[in-house]
């Protein structure tokens, strides 16, 4: 998952419960940073916590699975 922090070029993507989902489309996530948090990690603490709560993930590509 690190590498996919964002930055130089790379995808952005973030795993909550296991679900991989790419960000490198939303603005809010250029650079792989939002709000203190950085792509290429698990945040499934972070959404619990967040106003739109895991309701945004529905809009978002899912590219995988963590096993």
């Amino acid at each position: 998952m690190s590498q996919f922090d964002g930055e130089n070029g790379h995808p952005a993507y973030v795993a909550v419960d296991g679900v991989v989902y790419d960000l490198s489309n939303i603005p809010a996530w250029a650079g792989g940073k939002h709000h203190g948090l950085t792509a290429g990690k698990d945040h499934a603490e972070a959404i619990l916590k967040a106003p739109h709560g895991k309701s945004v993930l529905a809009k978002l590509p899912v590219v995988g699975k963590l096993v």
